[in-house]
């Protein structure tokens, strides 16, 4: 029998003298917990909560152990136009469990709502196949540190990557481990990053998710994991399943393996919605718990959701137990797993209010502000929507970082497409200060990219002008219309090795303009070894080889990925060694006062004037270490300063360059047939040639 307990913690929490279950269900009429076999297939008791305090409901059960497999039923009125959608035939999953047994499978046992009139409850009963929690024993040892953002300002270097795809064909990764936690965590994968110069690790979802219906109907799942049903479980399809292993174990061993290397790791997270998608989605959790809670109605018919996410729902973090149900989440993850930061997925939804509104001083970024935890940690937003107003670049509070596709679409349009010029150029490669500068923000707020999961990968963007989706089994529509992508003459794979040259000189200037930008670079894992989605511009659903990085073979057949990967690792060294480049104070994109410390030139090295600003394919920028210091945050210059000149070339034809004064050494061109290679070489005369669509930097 159920004692009282108590109304906290949220969740099911172990102790010697048994467990506590708690749910915030404040509009439910009775709430019973349900526990099962180990198999979560069959019922075994239905015991009533006894109690209720503030809208939580309690139970102490005192025989319980960890292993014990449950759920909730949940009593309430039945009335979609109200926005009340009480189900008892439905199972409901615990939205603080820790752990999740069963997967969902698309099947309308799922629905609350019955198939003929979806104003109607269905009263079967779903529980032997619900997702369910299971109990987990307290973590052995004492309590981890909390994690904690490790890399300083300017120093970080990103790499977006997916669990499974990243190790699910690598050599290097014991076949039974290829696709997991711990494959990850391997030497073979960590060195091959080290290498690279990452600092922080980006995992791309890895909370348990829940297929979308749509998807399973045909033989498809959502393998980005952007539908996310357990926000403090990890995803079970990412635990190699060894015994004596559990899959937050096997995570969070990963965190220390990545720790141990002096790296990060961020987890993209998505709180703006949940895996029940629109008012025909399954009822799994949220919905059956308290609906009107949990999710922004439609004002005018609450039988139907808001949708600035175009998933269906939005969670209303508004609301106080949302929000505490999104803090004590990032909270487990820090505290409990070991993450050191998070990038939130659609960010802008999490500062909307009730009204539709974003407020960058909602309760979700005061709530993170003042935590001493969270606050600690890395904080990157996506930051736009699709609701009302809903692209927000720079609009974040103080602190937090932002991906930055103002710096994407500048670079594919100056060196694609010479459709960007000089002045929108230099915006971008001095971190954009026309977003970010402002309430003491400096350029590593702007996380620059080129590429990422989100569209063509690097490879595909110098191959495809057009989306190749037809196997995510929509028609071709979804995905990313306008990519400012190009081809090279050629649509997909191309034998000629004039266009194979113009891809790879392509590839390597984008590389280099990213790496060598003020703020903070973004890789996308797989371009350094030139993994392509056969011009798939969304591959959210393909668990294949569509995703899953190829190491060897076909995809390399000439060294060009080991060649690459090197040219990558140089650019990483190269921004190490210069702190003038990755500088977190900003460099003014414009003409400059003589003491600025950077001076921007035209090719004929004389100052840049106002035309010159407009157009043109080609520039010079001098970054002088003699002259920083006037103002306010004078300071000495850091060692390796000295001077350096970046030539820009993003032309059809090669440009000459005249020099300023000084003992130039060449450090790289991003022309393989121009480049110095690992050794500075002298620069002989007045004046360099720059190759088309290239980049050349120097230093004295």
């Amino acid at each position: 029998m159920l004692t009282p307990g108590t109304p906290f913690p949220l969740g099911a929490t172990f102790t010697p003298q048994g467990v506590n279950f708690a749910l915030a269900a404040p509009r439910a009429e009775k709430v019973e917990l349900c526990l099962f076999d180990t198999t979560g297939q069959h019922e075994q008791q239905r015991l009533p909560l006894p109690n209720v305090t503030n809208g939580i409901w309690h139970g102490h059960l005192p025989s319980a152990r960890p292993g014990l497999v449950y759920g909730y039923r949940v009593h309430g009125p039945w009335n979609p136009r109200e926005g009340q959608r009480f189900n008892p035939a439905k199972l409901l999953l615990d939205p603080y469990a820790r752990e999740i047994v069963g997967r969902y499978d698309g099947s309308d046992i799922f629905h609350g709502h019955a198939a003929a009139d979806p104003m109607q409850r269905d009263t079967r009963d779903n529980g032997p196949v619900a997702l369910k929690a299971r109990v987990p024993a307290p973590t052995p040892g004492p309590a981890p540190a909390p994690g904690h953002a490790r890399i300083a300002a300017g120093e970080r270097v990103i790499c977006e990557l997916h669990v499974r795809s990243q190790t699910r064909l690598h050599p290097g990764v014991p076949a039974a481990l290829r696709g997991t936690y711990a494959g990850l965590a391997e030497p073979a994968v960590l060195d091959h990053l080290q290498r690279l110069g990452v600092t922080t690790l980006g995992l791309m979802p890895v909370q348990h998710r829940a297929d979308e219906e749509r998807l399973l109907a045909m033989g498809l799942s959502n393998h980005w994991g952007y539908n996310t049903i357990g926000w403090f479980a990890p995803e079970a399809r990412y635990w190699s399943g060894r015994p004596g292993t559990t899959p937050a174990g096997e995570f969070r061993a990963l965190a220390d393996a990545v720790h141990a290397r002096g790296m990060e790791l961020v987890i993209d997270v998505v709180y703006n919605h949940s895996a029940e998608t629109d008012e025909l989605g399954p009822t799994l959790s949220l919905r059956g718990i308290d609906n009107a809670l949990y999710y922004h109605l439609r004002p005018d018919d609450r039988s139907l959701y808001e949708n600035w996410t175009g998933c269906g729902n939005c969670l209303k973090l508004d609301e106080p137990r949302v929000l505490q149900l999104v803090m004590d989440s990032l909270r487990h993850w820090v505290c409990e797993l070991g993450v050191d930061g998070f990038r939130f997925d659609l960010a802008p939804v999490l500062g909307r209010n009730a009204e539709r509104g974003f407020d960058p001083r909602a309760p979700f970024f005061a709530a993170l502000a003042q935590d001493p935890v969270l606050s600690r940690t890395l904080l990157i937003a996506e930051p736009w929507d699709i609701g009302p107003g809903g692209y927000r670049l720079g609009e974040f509070p103080p602190g937090w970082l932002e991906w930055n596709d103002r710096f994407r679409d500048t670079q594919r349009a100056f060196w694609l497409h010479r459709a960007a010029g000089r002045g929108e150029f230099a915006r971008r490669l001095c971190g954009s200060s026309d977003a970010f500068e402002h309430d003491g923000r400096g350029p590593v707020a702007s996380v620059n990219f080129v590429t990422a999961h989100d569209g063509f990968t690097l490879r595909d963007l110098l191959s495809y002008e057009a989306r190749h989706n037809e196997a995510n089994g929509e028609g071709n529509r979804d995905g990313h219309a306008h990519n400012l992508s190009r081809n090279c003459g050629v649509e997909g794979p191309s034998d000629d090795p004039g266009v194979q040259s113009e891809r790879l000189r392509l590839r390597r200037a984008l590389l280099a303009a990213l790496m060598l930008s003020q703020g903070t670079p973004m890789l996308l894992a797989g371009d350094e070894i030139g993994h392509t989605q056969q011009g798939n511009n969304n591959a959210y659903c393909q668990d294949n080889e569509t995703t899953w990085l190829r190491w060897v073979g076909a995809s390399d057949p000439a060294g060009e990925a080991a060649q690459l990967s090197a040219f990558v690792a140089r650019l990483a060294a190269l921004r190490r060694e210069a702190p003038l480049l990755r500088s977190n104070r900003w460099w003014p994109a414009g003409p400059v006062p003589g003491d600025a410390g950077i001076h921007w030139l035209r090719p004929d090295g004389e100052p840049m004037t106002a035309p010159d600003w407009e157009g043109g394919t080609a520039l010079a920028i001098r970054f002088d270490a003699a002259s920083v210091g006037a103002g306010t945050d004078a300071r000495p210059s850091p060692p390796g300063s000295g001077s350096w000149l970046v030539l820009a070339n993003a032309g059809a034809q090669a440009c000459t360059f005249r020099l300023p004064p000084g003992a130039w050494r060449c450090c790289l061109c991003s022309d393989p047939g121009h480049d110095p290679g690992p050794m500075p070489a002298a620069v002989e005369g007045p004046e360099v040639e720059v190759p088309r669509s290239s980049l050349w930097v120097a230093r004295t």
